[in-house]
């Protein structure tokens, strides 16, 4: 099913200037390995742009939304190929529909349940930010303070605060993008960690501008660890997970059996495959946590209480901190969205074989939160759909799309390189009868026709429009992503 609905302008000419201002390979997230410099931030703001419910709020009553709409669309993700998972969507005390689509795992037949564990990645942020602000309560640190208070022998560690960790404004270099895949390969102790970005300059001057940075959320482990003389596994046990029945999540380890444990795939348009292995060690608290739908439900139903963060940690944890744009600004461990009179909270994680996306209503206290096995950001297309199911707004249902025949050599007049950003180039070539595509410093990907002109990637919800001239001149291509279209002209 599909529905028409608009969104101011310039709510949208902002979510665009600000996605190429801040990541030149921000549209092509989800095309093959994705570009993930600041691949949260460009989620986010094609979330804005073009996937988010949009309109004014719906009319829906609560007794007219029905697990079949919602399993429907669910059922048309799962057969893109592109989706597998677990899902649960709740409004209040209420779960409005959970359950498992897909496999945990494809080589044993294991179906995915809400009872399936799976890697959060960046949605560990939220719960090491969340420590941070318990710590404040009990007087052992201020958000305030400098890092230097807690980890005397940081370098720069009298210039950047706690607060400037938080919120990705501190300037430390995200090491998750300095070293070669192979590097995560090895289990590493939390100082060789650390080791591998302490010495490098900032990127800038602390507090002077928003930068996503996974190492700022691995020096507030090791302040964790320092101020509560715990290691930081041990403290979210003692008072989080168990306080609040979180029977299922833990900090993932290689050698610690996880009953119910999914299994990471990567998908290339026709087939899946096993992910390359990584170790949760080289994440910390910055991503190396495993969970249940069922649980980070528990966790959400918590925020709403004193059970975790008093009234005004709850405050300062979901007010945005950093703006990035109209109606887009961040809070600790996620963005703050402001959407057509909706306030929400997004939370995204990404890491090999896992994708994971949690919305936060709170005016409505809709929660919604999509675990997939599966490393693709349709996950986060899954978790706006279903939260405008649940809200009674405008989604989309997405279709199967299908090649079609066309003579090989019409690519020929599309081969050459087309400008998306000044520092992002597009290349298109052919081989042995295939078309292909490939930005700058990226894998290249096959691209399949629907007409003469008109193409698609099935490894993500991603459409190409060429353009021709009245002479036949292929003067540029439009890129289209989750409604969000980007023009690159083709240059010699």
């Amino acid at each position: 099913m599909t529905t028409n609905s608009t969104i101011e302008s310039n709510t949208l000419l902002a979510a665009r200037q600000v996605l190429l201002s801040v990541s030149e390979g921000g549209w092509l997230n989800g095309l093959g390995n994705m570009l993930r410099r600041l691949a949260t931030l460009a989620l986010i703001l094609l979330a804005l742009a073009g996937c988010a419910p949009m309109g004014q709020a719906g009319t829906a009553m609560p007794e007219q939304i029905t697990e079949q709409e919602m399993e429907t669309f669910l059922q048309a993700h799962l057969a893109t190929g592109e989706f597998m998972g677990s899902v649960l969507v709740a409004r209040g005390d209420k779960i409005l529909h959970s359950g498992g689509y897909g496999m945990a795992n494809l080589e044993h037949d294991v179906p995915n349940t809400p009872e399936t564990v799976f890697r959060l990645a960046s949605l560990t942020k939220p719960f090491t930010a969340a420590v941070i602000l318990q710590l404040q309560e009990q007087g052992r640190l201020d958000v305030n303070d400098p890092v230097d208070l807690y980890l005397p022998d940081y370098p720069h560690g009298n210039e950047i605060t706690i607060y400037q960790l938080l919120n990705h404004t501190s300037g430390i270099p995200d090491y998750e993008f300095l070293h070669p895949s192979m590097v995560f390969r090895n289990a590493v102790s939390l100082d060789e960690l650390l080791a591998r970005f302490s010495g490098l300059p900032l990127d800038f001057p602390p507090g002077s501008q928003f930068q996503y940075s996974n190492s700022g959320y691995v020096v507030l482990t090791a302040i964790i660890e320092s101020v509560s003389g715990q290691g930081y596994a041990d403290y979210l046990a003692e008072h989080i997970f168990r306080p609040l029945g979180m029977d299922t999540t833990n900090y993932d380890s290689a050698d610690t059996i996880l009953p119910g444990r999914a299994t990471g795939y990567t998908w290339d348009g026709t087939a899946y495959h096993n992910s390359e292995f990584f170790d949760m060690s080289n994440v910390a608290g910055a991503g190396g946590l495993v969970s249940t739908v069922l649980d980070m439900y528990k966790w959400d139903r918590a925020l709403y209480s004193d059970d975790v963060l008093g009234e005004a940690s709850r405050q300062a944890y979901f007010t945005p901190t950093t703006g990035m744009g109209e109606g887009v600004g961040y809070a600790y461990g996620g963005a703050a969205l402001e959407i057509a009179g909706r306030n929400y909270l997004l939370f995204n994680g990404d890491i090999n074989g896992f994708f994971a996306t949690a919305l936060r209503y709170p005016d409505e206290e809709i929660f919604v939160i999509v675990l997939s096995n599966l490393r693709n950001p349709s996950a986060q297309a899954v978790a706006l759909g279903l939260a405008a199911i649940a809200l009674g707004d405008p989604y989309e249902t997405p279709g199967q799309r299908t090649a079609v025949a066309v003579d090989p050599a019409i690519y020929e007049k599309y081969v050459g390189s087309y400008q998306i950003t000044p520092d992002v180039v597009l290349a298109i070539t052919t081989e042995a009868g295939q078309l292909f595509g490939q930005a700058t410093n990226e894998p290249r990907f096959e691209i399949f026709p629907e007409s003469e002109t008109d193409y698609f990637v099935k490894e993500a919800d991603v459409q190409l429009r060429f353009q021709v001239s009245a002479d036949g001149t292929v003067t540029g291509v439009i890129v289209l992503r989750d409604g969000q279209e980007f023009q690159a002209e083709k240059v010699e």
